[in-house]
């Protein structure tokens, strides 16, 4: 009888669900949430790397333009009804109040453009004759209509995509035959702040681990009364606003704040150290922010490591050190691959606190792409900064998963 019961339970049907196998049990129940991240963050993100390339600001307000450009490769003089395209196109968005956005994106192909375009469309008489002499017309009001430079950048500019900003992001720039050209001097920038973008960052996660490791320990092995304690004075600054943190850092290292009074008093200084405004003020407040982060994966390591495992490295000849190295430190590796790249990933993405702590030269990449977004409006090389800073972060982290394995940064 009981033989008869099991066998029938071994070879029962597979359970379905209102009809449902497993399989599509698990796509119903994993549907909701693919479809919220499609939403919220898939969809804008790829909308914002959209931004980087798209350029059709031009084609809406100066078609026949556009029209008139598609047959040209730009090398030769423009055709003369390119002259007619553009004089009629300046003259209706005069009066649609649109000029303004053809001077704003040529200027981003050469400055001054903006003025040739605002001078012209500002002096083009009313009434436009079919039978007169276009190039001549407006050469009369502005002699720039005869150079090369500003049908060019017509020519670039006619979309429907462009890699100007991509490639004003990397500091470099198509010259006057299409070939990329590195710019020098002021205007290039970019390299650069995004190299000191992933510097500090890899500063503040290098400290971070430095406090976290001891830190962790110390939850570790106390006990459940201290242990509350110490997290919930790990925890409080979580509970408060980027902001008050970062402002609040600004009142104590100044030169009268609380810091270098306390350092005076104790006779360890002669005068006010300069804490802010600079490098220094932005790694204190970045750690201040970022250190829970790299405290909490690491404790996670260290309590599921019972301590028997250390008193028996003792007891088999080995010596603190060399316990920690062979036996403790690999079992709380992913702990700390964990702990770093989440706060090197945090740490690229600071905005206030570089602002309100640090001088021109510590300001992170994420102050240009704000910049480029809400003072200048270009929102094109504002993408196009965000995607370089997104393509890099991907780069080192893959980078990562192969130098040290995915299994053991305790992310995968």
């Amino acid at each position: 009888m009981s033989t008869t019961v099991l066998s029938s339970h071994a070879t029962a049907p597979p359970v379905r669900t209102l009809g449902l196998s497993r399989g599509k049990v698990g796509v119903l129940l994993w549907a909701p949430l693919f479809i919220f991240l499609a939403l919220v963050f898939f969809a804008p993100l790829a909308g914002m790397l959209g931004l980087a390339v798209k350029d059709a600001e031009l084609a809406a307000v100066m078609p026949k333009t556009v029209e008139a450009f598609k047959h040209w490769d730009g090398r030769m003089p423009p055709p003369a009804v390119a002259y007619e395209a553009v004089a009629r196109d300046l003259r209706q968005a005069r009066e649609d109040r649109s000029v303004g956005v053809v001077g704003r994106r040529l200027n981003l192909e050469d400055a001054g453009l903006r003025s040739v375009v605002t001078l012209t469309a500002r002096r083009l008489p009313d009434a436009l004759d079919d039978r007169q002499d276009w190039k001549s017309l407006l050469a009369g009001i502005d002699p720039a209509w005869e150079a090369p430079v500003i049908w060019r950048a017509l020519k670039h500019s006619t979309g429907p995509r462009t890699d100007l900003y991509l490639l004003d992001g990397l500091d470099l720039k198509r010259g006057d035959d299409g070939s990329i050209l590195h710019k020098s001097g002021t205007d290039a920038i970019y390299v650069d702040v995004l190299v000191r973008t992933f510097a500090i960052a890899l500063s503040a996660t290098a400290i971070c681990l430095l406090l976290a490791v001891p830190t962790a320990s110390l939850l570790a092995y106390v006990g459940p009364s201290v242990r509350g304690l110490l997290m919930m004075a790990l925890l409080l600054p979580l509970w408060t606003s980027v902001l008050v943190r970062s402002a609040s850092w600004l009142v104590l290292l100044q030169k009268t704040g609380l810091v270098n009074q306390l350092l005076e008093t104790l006779g360890w200084i002669s005068e006010p150290l300069s804490l802010i405004y600079n490098r220094t003020g932005v790694l204190i407040a970045l750690c201040h922010v970022l250190l829970p982060y790299a405290v909490l994966p690491i404790y996670s390591s260290m309590n599921a490591l019972p301590p028997s495992q250390m008193r028996a490295a003792s007891s088999l000849g080995a010596s603190p050190m060399l316990a920690f190295w062979r036996v403790y430190l690999p079992q709380i590796l992913p702990g700390l691959s964990a702990a770093g790249m989440l706060v090197f990933i945090l740490a690229l993405g600071y905005y206030v606190t570089p602002l309100l702590l640090g001088g021109p030269s510590d300001q992170l990449l994420p102050y240009y792409i704000a910049f480029n977004a809400t003072q200048t409006v270009n929102w094109g090389l504002a993408s196009a900064l965000g995607g370089i800073l997104l393509l890099a972060t991907v780069l080192l982290y893959a980078l990562y998963v192969r130098l040290v394995g995915v299994h053991r940064i305790g992310l995968g």
